[in-house]
């Protein structure tokens, strides 16, 4: 790579990055493996920088890299069940800690979701893509998209209706 896009991709880089590594973040759901995600799709973006950089938006494209690098990933190993760990039934009250509080048990329920499941609904509603373009992205049937974000929809209701049990410690 010569001297100016190898600058040109510096600054993309730490530019992008955190923005990068929110969405690997909803799409691992750990902090390490969204940071590699990260850093496997930019590794494999570097390569090509020199072309990637000439189109209308570069930053679509290396992320479309990293959403294919996670779907490959899955595809190419079987995955072991993820162990999720509940909340502690004692929380301290405010507005900021209920956020926090549904964050982390939106993210343990994302976590839970098969992986083509969570990765249309993180397109689907934190990317707000349309059908479309998310199977276009992903290589399915806009009826496979609409198929997998409505179980992973469904999914996601179903684990978020309360617990008696739990509501009492609350």
């Amino acid at each position: 790579m010569n001297p100016v896009h190898e600058k040109e991709f510096r600054d993309f880089t730490a530019a992008q990055s955190p923005a990068l590594l929110r969405v690997a973040y909803l799409l691992t759901g750990d902090v390490h493996l969204a940071q590699d995600l990260v850093q496997s799709a930019l590794a494999a973006c570097a390569r090509r920088w020199h072309k990637i950089r000439d189109r209308d938006q570069p930053y679509a494209y290396v992320r479309k890299a990293l959403y294919r690098s996670q779907y490959n990933a899955w595809r190419s190993r079987a995955r072991k069940p993820e162990s999720i760990v509940e909340a502690p039934p004692e929380r301290p009250d405010g507005d900021h800690a209920d956020r926090v509080a549904d964050r982390h048990d939106l993210l343990a329920a994302l976590a839970r979701l098969p992986y083509r499941q969570r990765l249309v609904v993180v397109l689907r509603h934190y990317e707000d893509r349309s059908e479309a373009e998310v199977a276009r992205m992903l290589g399915l049937s806009p009826g496979g998209v609409r198929s997998q974000a409505s179980r992973g929809i469904a999914a996601l209701r179903s684990m978020h209706e309360p617990n008696p049990d739990m509501e009492a410690l609350r």
